[in-house]
């Protein structure tokens, strides 16, 4: 048996102050004989109640539906003595609450993960990627970078305490999942050290994948982002959630918010190319995968809408030729779905999640307002509203509109996080 100790990363939920606490955890024991390596031994019991849990939510993708759900899911927990089931459940519990827009009680959840004495390194893996996740999505970026730091600081201490490699599959993802924060707060050239060596590693799928494809999207190197993307694509297809150490994964981070973001990627990056054809073909794919997974008014609706939107505005452009009507009805439709708040309302503090989302949309609309002569004043006064909701560190949000071949600077939207990268 081995001795890991390691701090924990400890924050007040969403909508409440902001305070982290760090302090030395209860000691926790990793047994190579319940391999360390891989993780976990499944709990039957509790995954056909994980699983039956999660159907039943999704079948209405109703408050009912999700409240019945996670009756079923804490009737789990606490009939489950073993911790790894515990924790399963638990990355349940916070998948379904992210799913409707509660982040606080998601984040509870992962953060009990980390008070269990968890013989799964996989879980605690897991938790901290959905962790960093949701923190990401709701722009508290500094503890993201926190929770990144601590995961890759627990599998180090492991390393250590074991005199070798733990498991290369994981600490690929805990190095992926520090590659993306890097990213989002705009270091992309810290961001590289983190996915060097990526591509060839047996642990290059999934989230890594993903991840790693944006970076050398915003890089420019479209074609192996492409090819990062299609593993993704293909890797996630091909797996199941709670069933293995390797795919084991909760809230934005899941597979299905994966397997949506990687095709939502591909579809943006075709349109960078000029595939127009290609990329409608792909986002189209992508929008009906999210209202099939979330519902039709879903925020990631309108997100993946706003990436169809910037499309045929790209097309416009690189064909000399005008969808003024598709695209002012795609901006509008998301905007809508997004639940943008009046124009009265200041930029910055209108919303705390998918702002830049929101500054994309209504920075794209006011573009084709400001052409028609009568609809002017309104576009101006919204371009207004969406530069300065805009905060993106690595680019300005004309640049973000712009696709150009000549442009230094590409955009990609991560459905996962709802973050402009």
């Amino acid at each position: 048996m081995f001795r890991i100790g390691a701090k924990l990363f400890r924050a007040a939920r969403i909508g409440g102050s902001a305070v982290s606490d760090f302090r030395l955890p209860p000691t926790r024991f990793f047994s190579i004989n319940n391999n360390v390596n891989t993780g976990f031994k499944t709990n039957p019991v509790a995954l056909q109640m994980i699983n039956y849990a999660i159907s039943l939510a999704r079948a209405q993708k109703s408050d009912e539906s999700y409240a019945q759900a996670q009756l079923v899911l804490e009737q789990c927990h606490s009939t489950q003595s073993d911790e790894s089931a515990k924790g399963l459940v638990l990355l349940a519990m916070s998948t379904l609450f992210s799913e409707r827009g509660n982040f606080g009680e998601a984040i509870e959840k992962l953060q009990k993960i980390q008070d269990l004495g968890l013989s799964s390194l996989a879980v605690r893996v897991a938790a901290s990627e959905a962790l960093a996740g949701l923190y990401l999505e709701s722009y508290q970026d500094d503890f993201s970078s926190a929770t990144a730091d601590m995961c890759l600081q627990l599998l180090e201490t492991i390393r250590l305490e074991i005199g070798g490699g733990g498991s290369d599959i994981l600490e690929a993802r805990a190095k992926a999942l520090k590659g993306l924060v890097e990213l989002v707060h705009g270091n992309v050239e810290s961001a590289q050290s983190f996915f060097e060596g990526s591509q060839g590693d047996k642990g290059c799928f999934g989230n890594v994948a993903l991840s790693f494809g944006e970076f050398l999207h915003c890089k420019r190197n479209f074609q192996m982002a492409r090819e990062l993307y299609q593993r993704a694509m293909q890797d996630v297809s091909e797996r199941k959630d709670f069933t293995d150490s390797q795919s084991v994964s909760a809230c934005n981070m899941n597979l299905e918010e994966t397997l949506l973001g990687a095709t939502c990627a591909l579809g943006q990056l075709e349109a960078h190319l000029g595939n127009f054809d290609d990329a409608e073909e792909i986002l189209t794919a992508a929008l009906k995968k999210a209202e099939e997974c979330f519902g039709n008014y879903h925020p990631k609706v309108g997100i993946i809408l706003t990436c169809i939107a910037l499309m045929y505005r790209h097309k416009a452009a690189m064909e000399r030729s005008s969808s003024l009507l598709i695209q002012e009805g795609l901006y509008r439709r998301a905007i809508e779905v997004l639940k943008a708040p009046p124009l009265e309302v200041e930029g910055v503090g209108a919303t705390r999640s998918r702002r830049d989302i929101l500054a994309l949309a209504r920075g794209g609309y006011a573009e084709t307002l400001i052409v028609q002569q009568n609809r002017k004043a309104e576009g101006e006064k919204m371009k207004q509203w969406a530069e300065t909701a805009w905060t993106n560190r690595r680019l300005s949000l004309a640049e973000a509109l712009e696709s150009s071949e000549s442009s230094t600077k590409v955009s990609v939207i991560d459905t996962r996080i709802s973050r402009v990268l």
